[in-house]
């Protein structure tokens, strides 16, 4: 039995936009220290999902809480624990690795002392020290998204929310990812995670949740959802549950999903 306190306690979430019911009655606990991955077709509100539980945006019912803190009544205290890296980039192309870097270190109001040591300390952990003296103009793609990921943890959050992390990248640059993702995860950090690559959530999630209709209609571990449904991929796992193929785009978070 797992004796992790939650780090995400969600009950009977609800959202709509207009007369669209995004989110229906979602129930969701994340065991700190772990990886969970939210999965669904287009429209089945997995980004409306992250910008609930990161305070960007209100329920409409429901009762959140993260690390510990209601989202409603103690929004700062949950974003004093938690970093957010979004589908694209939110580096400043203008500035150098470094340079991005210490400025979410004074952002983040890191004592004076400590901003130099943490800036070369991500630099190196992402390897990024070769570059950090360049334009992130001249970055590739794979070096964008890791400046982008060292960026959300300047303040060292206890939760990260990953929306689609490795959208447009490259095998090796997504293995990269992978290993980083794995990295901070041992050293307790939990990860909140939505992608389009299934195989992303079967190598890394330690639970994974199939979101459809605005609730819930699968979770559990890899294994257990494909011996639930009889398949031997979680592409099968997501057609099992959904109804619909990965390879016809519905399975692409954030793409099309507009306000879901």
């Amino acid at each position: 039995m797992d004796t992790r306190k939650p780090a995400i306690r969600a009950r009977q979430l609800q959202k709509s936009f207009g007369d669209l019911a995004v989110l229906r009655g979602l129930d969701l606990e994340v065991a700190e220290g772990t990886v969970y991955a939210l999965l669904g077709p287009n429209g089945s509100g997995k980004t409306t999902t992250v910008r609930i539980l990161s305070t960007l945006i209100s329920t409409d019912g429901g009762e959140v809480e993260v690390l510990g803190h209601d989202v409603r009544r103690a929004p700062d205290a949950v974003r004093r624990g938690i970093g957010v890296t979004g589908q694209f980039s939110a580096v400043d192309d203008l500035l150098t690795g470094r340079e991005n870097l210490r400025l979410m270190a004074d952002l983040n109001h890191l004592p004076r002392a400590d901003r130099r040591a943490r800036v070369e300390s991500l630099l190196d952990t992402f390897g990024l020290g070769d570059a950090a003296d360049r334009r992130v103009a001249t970055y590739s793609g794979g070096m964008k998204r890791r400046l982008d990921l060292a960026m959300t943890l300047v303040g060292s959050p206890r939760l990260i929310f990953l929306d689609e992390p490795t959208t447009g990248l490259d095998p090796r640059s997504r293995n990269d990812l992978w290993q980083i993702v794995r990295g901070l995860v041992a050293d307790g950090v939990t990860v909140f995670l939505t992608t389009q690559y299934l195989e992303e959530a079967d190598r890394l999630a330690d639970l994974v949740g199939v979101l459809d209709g605005g609730r819930l209609v699968g979770e559990g571990t890899p294994a257990e959802l494909k011996q639930q449904t009889g398949a031997e991929t979680m592409d099968d796992v997501f057609f099992a549950l959904t109804g619909h193929q990965v390879s016809d785009g519905t399975a692409e978070a954030g793409r099309g999903e507009g306000a879901a």
